[in-house]
Parts: structure tokens; C-alpha cells; sequence
């Protein structure tokens, strides 16, 4: 009886899916301007021409009919229309020729598909008698969209987390693995460092097929051989290995490593571009989470010391392997960081077009404007197609699917669905595995049965996921505290 009363108060006070709609709305928010921030400009193949981005701006959604006329749509017109409950998306664009600034203006740039009940929908504040007059369910919650006149909820999807080490066994136990996929502006890459039977030590990142030797790598990026000791804890089976590691190493000064790298990265090329090449991969492609200008490097060469000291302890049975299926090295990406993702695939193809349309304009001396060089269907459609087949950024399928409407109950459960993006052939028994820390995360009976067992669960009642916070006060505070970032 106190367990039924608990539950009747919290849902009282809380939406089932409150966590989808504020994620939403911090997309809205912060996430499409930080997409636009970090392109930044658009540099067509024109000599002394370039556009700035400026502030993307949302309205409310509202349908355009045949005749060119606008006006306001709501979710129960666009569900017996067949439509799209979209809202348009205003961009400023400045033009900057030969360094001088012109007329600023905001131009129309595509659709972006509105969660039903998030701040920008019509239906949200609505009283019941409000609702009902409208043609809607009270008790409605929201959390999905109307594409194409079809309800579409985004499957929650659980995967490792992101800029956090995580050391295996691989190979039965012949090598041990310590490997982060680091994260940066919607780039993931997995960088390793791998310890070898007999103690040998080596990196490898995206772009680069070879491990590259550990100590190599360090000195490229910028550690002398007594820093490179000094970047290891005292203990001795640490020691010994990294010893082992330098005297295998026969390079010496920071510019040899480069050329090293630069020699197996492009075989064949002039010394100097060797050594670009090298650095670029350094700073584009190892660890980019950390930073990725030249300031980074010797942030990167401390953290890939504590990469290998785990790796090392790992394979001395001095600390246990890291368990892939604890929660805590687990996020889960809800429909605000999946909209985050589509959206930036999406304008990155809007940004090529621009510069596309902007050099055949040029070539066929017509006179340039914004608005007929920004062609609006480049985002909108697709964004739409992978919001109606599901097909999502990264190679995963199945994100978007119809609202399961055969009740209520399975409305909000299916809303609340957490999807792996583990393949369903591969036997991934600990994947399907009950995990003591699923325990009032996620309901342990409402999973399928067949392939997808143990791989589609559902948050529980009482689980709640938070939407993040920016990083910059957190590491403000820690400076305050005294911790400092070893790079020197």
C-alpha cells in the first residue's frame, strides 16, 4: 500500500517523460547553435569570399500550404494531413569579401522536426479543456514527433561511454587493452594502448592502420626521456616495463619521432611534409577530446602514461579489468543528443551545398543573394528521411520507430524503450546478462524474447536520465581547489 501511494505521488509531480523533453529543449536551446558555432564559417572556392555564420534562430511550427501561404499547424493536423509537425530554422549568414564585412542577413535554411509537448510545441501550458477543444488525449505526454503524418519516438541508445578508459583482456589474455573513445563536436575516434606478452607498449587512433610505439609517440609529442619517466608512478612493475619500452627505443630528440611517424604515415614524400602529416594525426586524431592545436600535445603525452600504467597493472594482476556492462561505463543518448547528431550530419551537407551553389553562381557571373544560394531541402530532407526510416548517423538503424498506440501503458513503455547497438547475431551473453547495476535503472522482465533478448530494455518507473552539464565551471572549480594540468 506505501509502495502504490509513493508512485501515485511521484507520478503526480513527475512526467514519465520529462527527461526526453528537457534534452529537447536543450538541443533547441544550446545544441543547434553549438553545431553552427563549430563550423563557423563557409569557404567556398572563391578567391577572397567567405560567410560567416551567425545566430540560428527557431520559430514555432507552422505548415506551408500549395498557394505559398503560411500559418500555424498543430499535432492533430499534421497526424490527418499527412504532415510534418515542423518548425523553420532562421540562420545569419554575413558575407566577407577581401576582409570587409557586409549586410548581415537571416535566411531561411530548413525544418527541424518539434517533440510534441517541448517548449517550442503549441500543446505545452495547454489546460485539459484547452487540449481537448484541440483534438488531443489529456493525458497525452508527448516525447515523440509527427513525420509525415506518422508518431515517431527516438529509441534511447546505450553505449560505452565516451573520454573515459576502459582496460580489457583481449586475445585470451595474450594482450591487455586500454582503450577510450574520445569524443569531440560529434567525432568519436578509439585510441588504445596495448601491452604485448612481453611487455611492449603501443598506441593506435584513428586514420593509422600500425600501433606506434608508446615511448615514440611521447617523444613526438614532446617529452624528453626524463619526462616521459617522470610521467609514471614509483612503481617498480611500471618501471621496469617503461625502461623496457626506452631502451627499445632508439630515437632521441622530438623531430626524429616526427620524421619516424611521418616516414611509415607517407612513405615516399618530401621530409617536411612527413613530418605535417605526422603532427596532423597527433593533433586531429589522438585523444582529440583533450584538444586538437599544438598546446594539446603535452596534455595528450601525460594522459596516455596513465593509459599505459592502468594497462600495465591490468597485466600484472595488480587491478582487475574494467566490466563494459557496469553502468557507470555506460551512457545512455536520448532524444536531445540524438537530434544534436542528426543535426550536425545534416548540416554539414547544407554547408558543402552553399559553397557548391556559390561557385557555379560565380562561374556563370550571376549576381550572388543569400537567399537563392541556401536551398533549404539540403537539411530538411535529411533530416526527414532519417527521422521516418531510422536510419541514424554512426551506422545505427531501428532509432526512429511508429508509437506503439495499442495502449496506454505500452505508449509510455515503448517511449521509454533503451535499444544496444549491438548486432543481434553476435552471441554477446554478458551484454544479455542481468547486471547487478541495472537494479533500479531498468526493468528487468520487459525485454523480448528471441535475438533481441537482453539487447532492448526499458527504464524503469522511478529512473531518471540526467541531460548533462558544460564542463567549464566543473574544471573552473577544480583550478580553485589546486589541481592543475601537468603540461610542462
Amino acid at each position: 500500500m506505501v509502495y502504490e501511494e509513493l508512485t501515485a505521488d511521484y507520478l503526480r509531480g513527475n512526467s514519465l517523460v520529462k527527461q526526453y523533453l528537457d534534452s529537447y529543449d536543450k538541443f533547441v536551446e544550446e545544441g543547434l547553435q553549438k553545431v553552427v558555432d563549430a563550423q563557423e564559417y563557409i569557404e567556398p572556392q572563391i578567391e577572397g569570399l567567405v560567410l560567416k555564420l551567425g545566430k540560428i534562430r527557431v520559430e514555432k511550427p507552422r505548415v506551408i500550404e500549395v498557394d505559398g501561404s503560411s500559418r500555424i499547424c498543430y499535432p492533430s493536423e499534421a497526424r490527418v494531413r499527412d504532415l510534418s509537425y515542423t518548425a523553420p530554422l532562421f540562420l545569419e549568414i554575413t558575407p566577407v569579401i577581401h576582409g570587409s564585412e557586409k549586410r548581415t542577413e537571416e535566411v531561411f535554411v530548413g525544418e527541424l522536426p518539434v517533440m510534441v509537448k517541448s517548449k517550442l510545441c503549441y500543446l505545452t501550458g495547454k489546460s485539459e479543456e484547452e487540449l481537448i477543444a484541440l483534438g488531443e488525449d489529456p493525458l497525452d505526454p508527448g516525447g515523440y514527433f509527427v513525420v509525415n503524418g506518422t508518431e515517431k519516438s527516438l529509441m534511447t541508445l546505450e553505449d560505452l561511454a565516451p573520454n573515459r578508459i576502459l582496460v580489457s583482456r583481449e586475445k585470451d589474455g595474450k594482450l591487455v587493452q586500454a582503450k577510450i573513445f574520445s569524443t569531440r563536436l560529434g567525432f568519436r575516434g578509439r585510441c588504445t594502448v596495448d601491452r604485448s606478452l612481453e611487455g611492449k607498449l603501443g598506441v593506435t587512433m584513428p586514420s593509422y592502420s600500425k600501433p606506434l610505439e608508446l615511448t615514440l609517440t611521447m617523444k613526438a609529442l614532446g617529452l624528453s626521456q626524463e619526462k616521459i619517466s617522470e610521467a609514471f608512478s614509483d612503481n617498480p612493475l611500471v618501471l621496469n616495463d617503461i625502461n623496457l619500452n626506452l631502451e627499445l627505443d632508439e630515437v632521441k630528440t622530438k623531430r626524429e619521432a616526427l620524421e619516424v611517424i611521418g616516414k611509415r604515415a607517407a612513405p615516399g614524400q618530401p621530409t617536411e611534409y612527413q613530418v605535417r602529416r605526422a603532427e596532423l594525426l597527433l593533433d586531429r586524431y589522438l585523444l582529440p577530446h583533450i584538444g586538437i592545436d599544438e598546446g594539446a600535445r603535452i596534455a595528450k603525452g601525460y594522459f596516455i602514461a596513465r593509459m599505459a600504467e592502468r594497462a600495465i597493472l591490468v597485466a600484472y594482476k595488480k587491478r582487475s579489468p574494467d566490466d563494459k556492462d557496469h553502468y557507470a561505463n555506460k551512457r545512455l543518448k536520448i532524444s536531445g543528443a540524438l537530434m544534436e547528431e542528426l543535426f550536425r550530419y545534416a548540416f554539414q551537407f547544407l554547408v558543402k551545398d552553399v559553397a557548391y551553389q556559390m561557385e557555379r553562381a560565380n562561374v556563370r557571373g550571376r549576381k550572388m543573394s543569400m537567399f537563392t544560394v541556401v536551398r533549404p531541402d539540403a537539411l530538411t530532407e535529411r533530416i526527414k528521411y532519417s527521422m521516418a526510416t531510422g536510419n541514424w548517423v554512426g551506422g545505427h538503424s531501428g532509432i526512429s520507430q511508429p508509437l506503439d498506440r495499442y495502449n496506454h501503458i505500452s505508449t509510455m513503455s515503448f517511449i521509454r524503450r533503451v535499444t544496444s547497438p549491438l548486432a543481434k547475431k553476435h552471441p554477446h551473453y554478458k551484454a544479455r546478462d542481468l547486471n547487478g547495476t541495472h537494479f533500479g535503472r531498468l526493468d528487468p522482465n520487459e525485454t523480448p524474447e528471441g535475438p533481441n533478448c537482453g539487447l532492448v530494455k526499458a527504464l524503469s518507473i522511478y529512473c531518471e536520465v540526467t541531460i548533462g552539464v558544460p564542463e567549464d565551471p566543473i574544471e573552473n572549480s577544480l583550478r580553485k581547489m589546486g589541481v592543475t594540468m601537468r603540461t610542462e
